[in-house]
């Protein structure tokens, strides 16, 4: 569906809630400069219909934002930019990335923007351009610009929560607890898998737009597109180190999983050499044959129960100081 379309004029918004054709005729009414700015959210074939006609859409690249489910890319049809991105965003609770798709089509007098999902809404950054009449004058770029700003800084979010929940992990690897947090390590290290296919494959774009290597993009956004690029590739270099990390952490686990196995088992054969003693004595004393050692004495009986408590004793000892028990 169509979220809102208007037409723009010196950086002023001069039409209300209009039709692509209607934004068609009155772009052509208004000044040279005059662009057109259109968000739809989820739209159908047949919705997205009108739009493709009145800016003579390539058809490969109106496929790819009516199926959504693309890499971040940016590709030039004629005279039309075609970028998709991948905005996201973190539940900390469930500890899962959210993604979301934004496609936009940027032309010299139009830009449009399709999103899939609900991640990165932008009612707030047609608010904050219209707020902002000197940049928005810049054109369908200067837009452009926006929403590659705010997908980029709703990673940040994204990073914090992850680093968070990776410091809890590790801190939890080496804690005294038994616990064994392979699943959760393994569940935020394939998060933060899909976070990097996510964001890295953006820097190239933004590379190209820093760069000037993209006709149509004003130059005095040059700037503001390398700050973008500055701040993911921050990202990509955190997330990078993440999945490092994460590595580094599940083989500590595994580490200690063994470690603690060892332990146990060291426990384990201490109190069965232990419990062995006793076990042979009476075993011996209990075969009841009838020359016996000490079967007619009378402190036999308290002399074979001294005699395992004493080596139970001094095992027990001996396996203590040794750090088996």
């Amino acid at each position: 569906m169509i979220v809102d379309c208007a037409v723009y004029d010196a950086g002023r918004r001069v039409t209300g809630d209009i039709t692509p054709e209607e934004a068609c005729r009155a772009r052509r009414g208004a000044g040279p400069d005059a662009f057109v700015w259109i968000g739809l959210y989820e739209p159908t074939e047949d919705e997205f219909e009108s739009v493709r006609r009145a800016f003579e859409l390539h058809e490969l690249a109106v496929e790819d934002a009516i199926q959504a489910h693309q890499r971040p890319k940016l590709e030039i049809y004629d005279d039309t930019l075609f970028i998709v991105l991948k905005p996201a965003r973190y539940v900390d609770d469930q500890e899962e990335v959210e993604f979301g798709e934004i496609q936009l089509f940027a032309g010299a007098e139009f830009l449009i923007t399709v999103r899939h999902r609900p991640a990165s809404a932008l009612g707030d950054v047609r608010r904050r351009m219209e707020a902002d009449p000197q940049m928005l004058a810049l054109g369908p770029s200067a837009v452009l610009h926006a929403v590659v700003d705010r997908v980029v800084d709703d990673y940040l979010p994204v990073v914090a929560g992850l680093e968070k929940d990776i410091h809890e992990v590790e801190a939890q690897v080496f804690s005294a607890s038994r616990e064994n947090p392979a699943e959760r390590i393994y569940k935020l290290k394939r998060e933060v898998l899909e976070f990097q296919l996510a964001s890295a494959p953006l820097l190239d774009p933004l590379d190209r737009l820093a760069r000037r290597r993209v006709a149509g993009v004003s130059d005095e956004l040059t700037e503001y597109f390398r700050d973008v690029q500055d701040h993911l590739v921050r990202v990509v270099e955190q997330v990078a180190s993440f999945r490092e990390l994460l590595t580094s952490i599940l083989e500590a686990n595994l580490t200690q999983v063994g470690v603690r196995q060892n332990e146990d088992m060291r426990k384990i054969s201490a109190w069965v050499a232990i419990v062995a003693v006793p076990t042979m004595i009476a075993g011996i004393y209990g075969m009841n044959f009838r020359n016996m050692p000490e079967l007619t004495w009378t402190y036999g009986y308290p002399a074979a129960i001294g005699l395992m408590l004493a080596i139970c004793v001094s095992l027990w000892v001996f396996f203590r100081r040794s750090g088996w028990l």
